[in-house]
């Protein structure tokens, strides 16, 4: 039976729910703590915290990005949720690009620097996770070891997760 690390944000990894079914990121996020999808109903989970074993942690509550330029608006449109699991090697480094939505990534493990073109600069690493902005050009950089991002993107139907620099 495959188990899923239920609500234990603790130990880092969010669980979206689609129409009932739990969505989860790869297989990292199996663990010894975990609760089976099973035992928690989609609605049951915020108030099923402190019973039988689960717990949570909120790892983000912002309405800014990691270089404080606040969010505004989603984008128009039916809404389409993309999580995606990126691994950027050592010594990477990621062409200057936007993103048109707000998203959010996830440290699995290894760390990443990430820079805009104004030169502000924030180092994130394991356990952590990055605001990212949204319509401003930035890129990211690892050091002597790769980096393993779950993404977690609000967007809609069509939209591009990311463009590159013209």
């Amino acid at each position: 039976m495959r188990r899923l690390i239920g609500w234990t944000l603790a130990v880092g990894f969010l669980f979206v729910t689609v129409n009932g079914l739990f969505v989860a990121p790869a297989p990292a996020v199996l663990g010894k703590d975990s609760v089976s999808p099973n035992k928690i109903g989609d609605s049951s989970l915020p108030s099923a915290a402190g019973e039988g074993g689960v717990t949570k942690e909120t790892l983000l509550d912002t309405d800014a990005a990691w270089n404080g330029k606040a969010y505004t608006v989603y984008p128009a449109g039916r809404p389409e949720l993309t999580v995606l699991r990126i691994t950027i090697p050592a010594h990477g480094d990621l062409p200057w690009h936007t993103h048109p939505m707000p998203n959010a990534a996830y440290v699995v493990s290894g760390e990443i620097t990430v820079e805009d073109k104004s030169g502000m600069k924030k180092h994130f690493s394991a356990g952590q996770v990055i605001p990212e902005t949204v319509n401003t050009l930035h890129h990211g950089f690892t050091g002597d070891s790769p980096v393993v991002l779950i993404v977690f993107y609000a967007g809609t139907k069509g939209m591009p997760l990311s463009q590159k620099e013209q």
